[in-house]
C-alpha cells in the first residue's frame, strides 16, 4: 500500500503538482492527427494535466496549441475563427499564432504596437504515428522526441484512437501492467475457448511469477507460467516512460506467427485533470499496412455521437450482461477496452491506496509507484529527474513465448530490443 502523503503525491498532476512538474518534461499525447482533418478547420479544446487548451490546424497544416482563455480578457478560444495562419478572437479580433504570438490587434489603433508585448501560452506540437504530440516543460530542457516504434511505420501501418476514461491515470496504469488479470478479467468460460494457443497457459498457470528489472526507458516486467514439463511461457513486457505499455504481438490465426506479420498493440493514459485521463491506444504492423478490423478492441469501442465518451458506462453498469457472465465470459461486459475500464473506474476518481492488500504478481505496480516516487521527490528536491537519453531506448516491443525453463528472465527479454 501507498501512504496517503505518497499516494497524493503521485496521483496530482495539475500545474505546480511535482508529478505535474515531472509528466511535462515528456513529450505526450494531446490528439489524434484526425481529429483536425485539414487546414483551418475547427478548433477543438483539449484539455491535458489540469490544463484547458485549444487545438488548431492553421493553413500550412501546422498544428497549434494554445491556452483555451484570450490573453486579453478572457474569452474561449474555441469560438475563434480558424484562419489565414493563425487563430483569432471573436471578441475584438486578436489573432495569435502557433507560437502564441499576436500577429494582428485590429482594436488598436493602426500606429499602436501593443501587439508585440502581448503573447499567448502555447506549447510546441509534433506529429508521430498518427496522434499530435505535445511537451509543456521549460522549453530548454525540451527532449529528443522518442523512438516509439509505432511512431517510426509508414502511413498506413498504424492505427491511433483516444477517449476519455472517469478515472486519475494511476489506476489505468496499473491496469495496463497488470498481467495477472487477464485470464480473470478478459476471461472466457468455454474449456474449449480456453485450450486456444494465446489462452491455454494462462488458465494453466492463475499465479504467475512476476520479475522486474529498472531500464533506461522504464523497466521491463516478465510473468512466467508453468506450460509444458521442460517450459515456461513467458510475457515479456516494457513499461516506457512516462505511462505507455505494449502487448504482444498477433497474426491472423490463418497467418505464419512471424514477427514481420505481428500486429501490435499499446495504450498511454494522459491525465486529463486528477480525476479523469484520456486513454489513447496505437496498434502498428511494420511489415504492411493494417486491415479492416486489426487492432485493439479499444478502437471499436461506441461513442456517444460527437464526444470520446464511451455509450457503455458506469450509468448503465457497461451493459454488463448476467446471462453472458453466467454462461460465456467472466465479468458480462463485451468489449476488452471496457472490461479494463469498468474495474478502474469502479475503484473511484482517486483510490485510496492506505487501503489496499498487495500481493506477489503487484511487483511490477511497486516497480511503478517507486520509479514515479523517486522521480517526484528529484523535482522536489529542486534537481532534474533523470530521463532517458540513449538514442533508440523506446524501440522495444512485448514478447509472448514459451522458453526451455533454463532460460533466464535476463536472457528472455532481450527478445524485446529491437535494436
Amino acid at each position: 500500500m501507498l501512504t496517503a502523503r505518497n499516494n497524493e503525491l503521485i496521483t496530482r498532476t495539475g500545474p505546480g503538482t511535482p508529478m505535474g512538474d515531472y509528466l511535462r518534461r515528456f513529450w505526450i499525447p494531446a490528439l489524434t492527427s484526425h481529429e483536425l482533418p485539414q487546414p483551418d478547420c475547427a478548433p477543438l479544446r483539449v484539455k491535458l494535466l489540469g490544463e484547458a487548451l485549444v487545438a488548431f490546424r492553421t493553413t500550412s497544416g501546422l498544428v497549434g496549441l494554445i491556452k483555451e482563455n484570450c490573453p486579453h480578457r478572457g474569452a474561449s478560444l474555441f469560438f475563434g475563427r480558424n484562419e489565414d495562419y493563425g487563430l483569432r478572437c471573436v471578441y475584438h479580433g486578436w489573432k495569435f499564432n502557433t507560437t502564441g504570438a499576436c500577429i494582428d490587434m485590429p482594436s488598436e489603433p493602426t500606429e499602436s504596437n501593443f501587439k508585440t508585448k502581448v503573447h499567448a501560452t502555447t506549447y510546441p506540437t509534433l506529429e508521430r504515428g498518427g496522434f499530435v504530440w505535445t511537451y509543456m516543460g521549460p522549453p530548454e530542457l525540451t527532449p529528443e522526441f522518442p523512438q516509439y516504434e509505432w511512431t517510426l511505420v509508414p502511413d498506413g501501418h498504424v492505427m491511433a484512437s483516444r477517449r476519455i476514461q472517469h478515472c486519475n491515470y494511476l489506476q489505468a496504469v496499473e491496469g495496463g501492467i497488470d498481467s495477472a488479470h487477464v485470464p480473470f478479467l478478459h476471461g472466457v468460460l468455454d474449456p474449449q475457448q480456453r485450450q486456444a494457443p494465446s489462452r491455454k497457459y494462462l488458465y494453466g498457470d492463475l499465479a504467475p511469477r512476476l520479475m522486474v528489472e529498472p531500464t533506461d526507458y522504464g523497466f521491463a516486467y516478465g510473468a512466467q507460467r508453468d506450460a509444458e514439463a521442460d517450459s515456461y511461457y513467458w510475457r515479456f513486457t516494457p513499461f516506457m516512460l512516462p505511462f505507455f505499455t505494449v502487448i504482444p504481438g498477433f497474426a491472423p490465426p490463418d497467418e505464419p506467427q512471424e514477427p514481420e506479420n505481428l500486429t501490435y498493440s499499446g495504450h498511454g493514459w494522459v491525465p486529463l485533470d486528477d480525476e479523469s485521463c484520456w486513454m489513447f491506444t496505437y496498434s502498428w504492423n511494420t511489415g504492411r499496412p493494417l486491415r479492416e478490423g486489426e487492432g485493439h478492441p479499444a478502437h471499436y469501442v461506441d461513442l456517444l455521437p460527437g464526444t470520446l465518451t464511451p455509450a457503455a458506462s458506469a450509468a448503465n453498469d457497461y451493459f454488463l450482461d448476467r446471462s453472458v457472465q453466467r454462461n460465456a465470459t467472466y465479468t458480462g461486459i463485451e468489449n476488452g477496452s471496457l472490461q479494463d475500464a469498468a474495474i478502474q473506474e469502479s475503484m473511484g476518481a482517486v483510490f485510496d491506496r492506505t487501503q489496499e492488500h498487495l500481493g506477489t504478481t503487484d511487483r511490477a505496480i511497486i516497480a511503478l509507484r517507486n520509479l514515479y516516487l523517486e522521480a517526484v521527490r528529484e523535482v522536489m528536491e529542486g534537481g532534474e529527474p533523470a530521463l532517458p537519453q540513449r538514442e533508440g531506448a523506446f524501440r522495444v516491443r512485448s514478447v509472448s513465448a514459451v522458453l526451455n525453463r533454463s532460460v533466464s528472465f535476463e536472457q528472455g527479454r532481450e527478445a524485446m530490443n529491437l535494436i
